[in-house]
């Protein structure tokens, strides 16, 4: 049972990740006619376009599609606890929602920094991956690299960006386990 649970848990958590990549394009003005933002756009449009004419954006970020991400994290905690017979609570199934979507956030920016990393060394720059991943990377770089600049020809701001993430990532959840 544990590899359905492994397969279940993994097919959500990508999905997870689909959904806040279209809010992360859309924050950072991304290329939308890339082949990679197209992809992200048409596996959430199904759900997220008849939303979004009933959800109004606040403040520049799409709330439907945020909210689309919650019900998924939602949807992922009653799946798994229907798979292991356990009670349905309302209250910490939105709670784990949020969770479950705050870490995928941080899982996200993990891989898209690492993808931009490990594609910077094997692709030539045309690569329409590439392209999406330093649109979307580049506004947490750019600041960084103003202030620790490269180190003979070496970029160390891939690497202070991720410690900061960790970081970022342990306090959260170390904040997170002390309120719950």
């Amino acid at each position: 049972m544990s590899s359905v649970n492994f397969l279940v848990n993994t097919l959500f958590d990508l999905y997870i990740m689909v959904i806040l990549l279209r809010v992360w394009l859309q924050v950072a003005r991304a290329d939308f006619y890339n082949p990679f933002s197209q992809f992200v756009v048409k596996a959430t449009q199904p759900i997220v376009g008849p939303l979004r004419r009933v959800i109004p954006s606040l403040g520049g970020w799409d709330s439907a599609t945020i909210l689309f991400g919650f019900v998924i994290a939602c949807a992922k905690i009653i799946t798994l606890s229907l798979m292991m017979n356990s009670a349905l609570n309302p209250m910490v199934i939105a709670i784990s929602g949020l969770v479950i979507l705050l870490t995928a956030v941080f899982k996200l920016i993990f891989w898209v920094l690492v993808l931009r990393a490990i594609l910077s060394w094997v692709s030539q720059g045309n690569n329409p991956i590439e392209a999406v991943m330093i649109q979307l990377s580049e506004p947490l770089l750019a600041p960084v690299r103003r202030v620790i600049p490269a180190i003979g020809g070496l970029d160390l701001s891939m690497i202070v960006v991720l410690l900061g993430l960790q970081f970022v990532e342990l306090l959260v959840n170390d904040l997170l386990s002390k309120l719950f």
